[in-house]
């Protein structure tokens, strides 16, 4: 099983839908408005002047938003379709961005620069089964005292089934999980049908892989909520604030880290 093949197939699938929905907002973007979220800004602090690494970009609105910020930054993703239109807006917005098209595991043989901090978020280490392997990459890229900032969905939601009414899968790594599912989280409605292969990455594995590649761990926090509306039966208990409506505040949904490389 080549889940490389698999999860490109399924991102350049994607990506059209992606740019084209509301989730997305696109107009708004293109018009000013920053993709990033409270829980990252509050880590990333002033980045005016610093150099950036998004792993994982997608089509890059983030990457772009950290570059309105004053930031010099490269986003790298495995999906050539994602990077194509992520070049695209950084050529229409004028952004300090530049895009690389590899998987996260092979950035190391086609880009030969450190950076201050290293960026990765929402729905990324999903899709990688070595997460060791994942923070030897950012220890790589990371300058002595660069800041690795990350902020995630909690393994505890990927644990339920999509409805969020009983435990479907294992919250430890119990190895792959292949799925076929119509739509994409951006837009449940549309006509296009992804096959993925995914795993689950429990707290202690993420946490002891940073530290075991030398990296410090300055925070970790965990949100009783999610800034996305990505999942079903939620409720916008906040402006941007998301929920599941039967569960409320009784689980985790994301999670964040700052770690410095020592």
């Amino acid at each position: 099983m080549n889940y490389l093949e698999i999860n490109r197939d399924s991102w350049n699938n994607r990506t059209e839908t992606h740019l084209n929905s509301e989730f997305y907002d696109l107009k708004a973007f293109l018009n000013g408005k920053s993709s990033l979220n409270d829980i990252e800004l509050n880590l990333l602090g002033d980045i005016n002047g610093k150099s950036i690494l998004h792993l994982q970009c997608h089509f890059g609105q983030d990457s772009i938003s950290l570059a309105r910020m004053g930031a010099n930054v490269i986003g790298a993703d495995l999906s050539d379709k994602a990077i194509e239109a992520a070049k695209k807006l950084a050529f229409e917005t004028g952004a300090a961005a530049e895009f690389i098209c590899c998987d996260l595991y092979s950035l190391p043989d086609s880009l030969d620069k450190k950076f201050d901090i290293v960026f990765t978020s929402y729905g990324t280490i999903g899709w990688l089964p070595d997460i060791n392997r994942w923070a030897s990459v950012i220890d790589h890229f990371l300058k002595p005292d660069g800041r690795f900032i990350f902020a995630e969905f909690h393994p505890v939601v990927w644990m339920f089934d999509d409805d969020f009414e009983k435990v479907g899968y294992n919250y430890f790594n119990d190895g792959p999980i292949v799925e076929t599912e119509n739509g994409t989280y951006a837009d449940r409605n549309a006509e296009i049908t992804n096959t993925t292969v995914g795993w689950n990455h429990g707290m202690a594995e993420v946490i002891n892989s940073l530290i075991k590649n030398g990296l410090q761990i300055r925070s970790f926090q965990e949100f009783d909520y999610s800034p996305y509306n990505c999942f079903r039966h939620t409720n916008e208990f906040e402006p941007g604030k998301f929920r599941i409506t039967h569960l409320g505040n009784k689980i985790p949904m994301v999670y964040s880290i700052e770690a410095v490389k020592l």
